[in-house]
Formats: structure tokens, C-alpha cells, sequence
């Protein structure tokens, strides 16, 4: 985030309390994410206290729990992947993404037994992979670079913080994961074997809200989107401080830490104005994961992307 961005936000912040005078009288917005580098920026803002009132932070420990939580109701959006959000919508959930965290580009891997030294060796592997999440992009995109159809490989549905416990039970031969719990299979001698470094822009994750529980929430979302980038303003000029806080939370080692935000990329607020444009990177990934979900049997049919993206609730002033 360059001296221009950060001028812009601290303008940002100022202006917001005026605009959130109302918010604590409104029920809490509760808002879903799990442990993940792309996340941990809302996990700094509400330990400095950057997040507004009226937001609830209610971690789960994956993707799924998310996902669960808004088809019971509990949540009026939650941290995503763009593929988990286009199968939220197929089942009716009205979400709009209101922020990109990040682009995936090698943090979300298929980590395999040190015997396993290539894709084709996957053959007759028992995979573990969180089904309906994003794990089972990676697993169709896995299958796809080996060569493999689905019913070569047994699939053992874990999300990632039961993984570990399987690999050391021997009972599974591979997993989709991603950071923070990729790195304790690394310790146990796992192998990355995949990542999302092979298919760009398709692992982007999001912020995602449904629209029926907006009305009157415009502020308050808006200084949701306001607390991550502070949050990613500190991860980016106090990098040490901010990583040492996220080893400590998550039982990594600081080079762990670090290694973890290696594979990905976290746009500033330029950058997701760019990700947001009519012409912009985040609409042509839906498009492209659109056609091979549906392809694929990740989606039964495609989403129209109407009311799939909305710049409304970014800053509007700062950035290039």
C-alpha cells in the first residue's frame, strides 16, 4: 500500500463515525472467516480494535463451517473463495462480493506421502479434501494436470484441521490444504506435489455479503472494508510485528509465516478497484470458473452473475 493509498484510508477512517452513529443501535452484522493468510487482516484489526461496533467476527475452522452457517442464517456474509461463493448462490444465497483479501498463487496445495513423487503416482491414492469448498477445485484441477478420472483416486472427506490426525493414523495418502494447516503435514514429511501456482486466478478469495441483510448497512460494511485494509497496512509496514501475531496464533514458526504469504498476492485498494472494474480481473475469474465448474459437476448450471460483484463498499478516496 503505497503513501497515496494510506493518506486516502486515514481519510477513509475519519469520515466513518459520523456514518456509524446508528450501527450500534442495529443487531451486530455477523460476518464468517476461518484461519488463513488472507484473513489474518481481519483477525489484526480486531486485536489493534480497528473493527467497527457493529461488526461480530465469528471464526469457524474452515471454509465449510462458514458455508453452513449461512445456509442456517447466522451470518450475514462470510470469507470466501469466488468458487465457494458461485455454489453459495446456486443454492439460493443472494451474496455479492464486497472485497478480494487475496489471489491464491501457490498458498492452496496438494501436499502427498514422500513416496508419491509425481501426479500419475496419485493412482489408487486415498485424498483428503473438504467437499464443497474450494478443495474440490483443486482436486478437479489435481486430476486434470495427472491425467486421472475422479474414480482413480478415493476421496476421504476432511477439511484441512483434520487432516493431520488422518496422515498420522495413516489413513489417508494425500490432502488438499492450504496455511495454516498445510504446514503441520509439512513437518510430518508431507510433499507439496500441486499448487495453485498451476491454474492463476481461480483461487481468489473474497468478502461476501447477502444482499437482503444490507439495507441500512452500507456503513457498517464499508468500515468492515476500511479495517481490513488497516489491517493490511500493518501486515505490510510492520511485517515482522503482524506475522510474529499470526505465528503465535496459529502454532507456526515465524519462517512458517512467511513462507505462507509467498504464494499469494494481496491487492491494496488499488488493486481491488481493478479487480472490481467493468473489465476487471475479478468478473472474467467468475466467468472462466463459470465454465469449467459446470463442466466439471461443481456447479449444476451456470451462474448469470448478476449482482455477483459491487465496488460500493471500498473507499472511494486514496489509491492511484
Amino acid at each position: 500500500m503505497d503513501r497515496r493509498e494510506c493518506l486516502g484510508l486515514l481519510a477513509a477512517v475519519a469520515s466513518l463515525p459520523l456514518g456509524l452513529s446508528a450501527c450500534a443501535r442495529e443487531p451486530a452484522l455477523n460476518v464468517g472467516l476461518h484461519p488463513w493468510p488472507g484473513y489474518e487482516t481481519l483477525f489484526l484489526a480486531r486485536a489493534f480494535g480497528w473493527l467497527p461496533a457493529g461488526v461480530a467476527l465469528r471464526p469457524g475452522t474452515s471454509a465449510g463451517d462458514s458455508l453452513a452457517a449461512l445456509r442456517r442464517g447466522e451470518l450475514d456474509g462470510a470469507a470466501l473463495t469466488l468458487d465457494e461463493v458461485l455454489k453459495a448462490r446456486a443454492e439460493g444465497l443472494p451474496l455479492s462480493v464486497v472485497l478480494v483479501f487475496n489471489d491464491s498463487l501457490g498458498a492452496d496445495m496438494v501436499l502427498a506421502r514422500p513416496e508419491i513423487d509425481s501426479l500419475g503416482a496419485l493412482a489408487g491414492a486415498r485424498i483428503a479434501v473438504e467437499h464443497g469448498t474450494g478443495g474440490s477445485l483443486v482436486l478437479h484441477q489435481l486430476l486434470k494436470a495427472a491425467g486421472l478420472a475422479p474414480e482413480a483416486v478415493t476421496q476421504v472427506n476432511l477439511a484441512p484441521p483434520r487432516q493431520l490426525a488422518a496422515w498420522q493414523r495413516g489413513e489417508i495418502d494425500a490432502a488438499v490444504s492450504y496455511a495454516p494447516q498445510a504446514h503441520h503435514l509439512l513437518r510430518e514429511g508431507a510433499r507439496r506435489l500441486y499448487d495453485s501456482r498451476d491454474f492463476p486466478e481461480m483461487i481468489i478469495d473474497v468478502l461476501a455479503m447477502r444482499r437482503d441483510r444490507l439495507r441500512w448497512r452500507t456503513a457498517v460494511v464499508q468500515a468492515l472494508v476500511v479495517a481490513h485494509f488497516r489491517g493490511l497496512a500493518h501486515l505490510r509496514r510492520s511485517r515482522e510485528d503482524a506475522m510474529r501475531r499470526i505465528a503465535a496464533w496459529r502454532e507456526l514458526s515465524l519462517a512458517e509465516v512467511q513462507a505462507s504469504y509467498a504464494g499469494m498476492e494481496l491487492p491494496g485498494l488499488t488493486g481491488n478497484r481493478h479487480f472490481f472494474g467493468a473489465d476487471g480481473r475479478l468478473l472474467a475469474a467468475a466467468a472462466k470458473l463459470n465454465a469449467l465448474m459446470v463442466a466439471s459437476g461443481l456447479l449444476a448450471a451456470a451462474d448469470d452473475l448478476s449482482e455477483l460483484v459491487t465496488d460500493r463498499y471500498l473507499p472511494r478516496r486514496g489509491g492511484a
